[in-house]
């Protein structure tokens, strides 16, 4: 049975308003990269969260532990001047509600909800029809506030594909929180200015990985809905050959999810770790039978796709059956990943980066006893001797634009922590090779087995 032109304007509004969701995705995250004051950041969030969903007003709400209300730090609309600044009990409103619950909440009538707080309309003088409220969640889920759109243009009300959209750029406002109180945090101690570049280097790299992983994964859920629909619609040769053209998407999109979503929460599990060190938490490394090819393979499968944009080939040369060795996954995946990631901008186009593994004995380190040894090599400019020579240093440079020369010492610091040894061989014009030697058992290990 053909399709009726309703359905087909149906399905065209639906595109249109997930183009406009998704543009509204896009806009904050380029802006999210660009600026780092919190309060334009955030006005700014607020702005094309009601662009997104089609709505006249909206207020930011923020928890300030200090006295335990909740505050609106920003708001647009007719009440802006009269509510930005004031506060209010979280235990009452709807904005009150939502932030105890931690939960979305669709208000298609204010009138008939007995937790709207009529306060505020009084007090602004602005007339609340209906409105949709989501938590602001920190990246550990603790409640940090709430965000309001009141009012849907058009006479119409808000659904569920507007809390969709405000959740995914809720997300992003709580992350310019957080980035900004730990940056602000950072300040405090002269070792945390580092911190605060980091933290903010992690929030660009996490911004646009979460954003769109949350973004596909809702745009394709429903495509795909659409489309089975549309095929109980359509005649069986007509339904195989729509089945044809999506088919590689349908079993793709949900591998590419995941990739997005792994490399997400490897950064934020980085954005934690910069946190507990501005309050001078350290973690101990944790020690676990770890096959080193599986730590490379997670390394490789983000950065592959960074390196293709600039036309070069990550290759992987993997000794087989290789033995498991006690490691620290997350702290290793960290080394790997910096060692691959530097090289990128490093090697020309047509370039190729590798990442080799293997056991061998070596009279001078361990022993002689059988050990792992990881390579990272490139094909690009190499680097000059005063930078090699600083290398794992805490003189360490980066030969980047803006680059800080963290990224090895971190390698440094995580070989170090492993009682293994790292070299670097490079001669400008040919390329570099790292190469990392690591003991089959660490010695904490050992020492926690016996």
């Amino acid at each position: 049975m053909p399709v009726s032109e309703a359905e087909l304007d149906l399905l065209r509004q639906e595109l249109e308003q997930r183009t406009q969701q998704l543009e509204a995705v896009h806009h904050i995250t380029a802006r999210l990269s660009s600026k780092t004051d919190l309060a334009e950041i955030l006005q700014e969030t607020l702005t094309s969260c009601l662009r997104a969903v089609g709505a006249n007003a909206g207020s930011l709400l923020l928890y300030e532990e200090g006295d335990g209300m909740l505050e609106f730090k920003y708001v647009v609309g007719e009440a802006a001047a009269i509510l930005t600044g004031r506060k209010m009990d979280p235990q009452q409103g709807i904005a009150g509600e939502v932030f105890r619950t931690g939960e979305p909440k669709i208000t298609p009538d204010v009138t008939q909800d007995k937790s709207h707080f009529k306060g505020i309309d009084q007090v602004s003088g602005y007339q609340t029809r209906n409105m949709v409220s989501v938590p602001i969640k920190s990246i550990v889920g603790d409640p940090v506030g709430v965000m309001q759109i009141l009012n849907k243009e058009g006479g119409g009300f808000f659904d569920e594909h507007d809390i969709d959209t405000l959740m995914i750029l809720s997300a992003q406002a709580a992350s310019a929180i957080e980035n900004a109180r730990l940056f602000m945090e950072a300040q405090l101690a002269v070792v945390v200015k580092l911190m605060g570049d980091i933290s903010h280097d992690v929030k660009n790299m996490v911004t646009p990985v979460a954003v769109c992983a949350q973004t596909l994964e809702m745009m394709f859920e429903g495509f795909f809905e659409d489309i089975d629909r549309l095929k109980t619609d359509l005649a069986a040769e007509q339904a195989e050959r729509l089945e044809d053209v999506c088919g590689m998407l349908r079993e793709f999109y949900p591998e590419a999810v995941k990739m997005f979503l792994d490399g997400s929460d490897q950064v934020q599990a980085r954005v934690r770790e910069i946190a507990d060190c501005v309050k001078g938490i350290v973690a101990e490394p944790t020690f676990e039978p770890t096959v080193i090819n599986d730590v490379v393979q997670m390394v490789a499968t983000p950065l592959k796709l960074v390196a293709e944009r600039q036309d070069l080939r990550i290759d992987l040369r993997l000794g087989p059956d290789l033995p498991a060795a006690e490691l620290d996954q997350k702290q290793m995946y960290n080394c790997i990943y910096n060692l691959v990631n530097n090289a990128i901008p490093e090697t020309p186009a047509g370039g190729t980066i590798w990442v080799a593994t293997r056991t061998d004995q070596a009279a001078d380190f361990g022993a002689g006893a059988e050990h792992l040894v990881i390579e990272v090599g490139d094909t690009g400019s190499g680097m000059p001797e005063h930078v090699r020579a600083k290398l794992f240093t805490k003189d360490a440079v980066s030969t980047k634009p803006g680059g800080t020369g963290l990224g090895t010492k971190i390698v440094g610091n995580v070989v170090e922590a492993h009682d293994g040894r790292i070299t670097v061989a490079s001669e400008q014009g040919q390329g570099t090779v790292f190469t990392i030697r690591i003991p089959l058992q660490h010695a904490a290990a050992a020492a926690g087995a016996a």
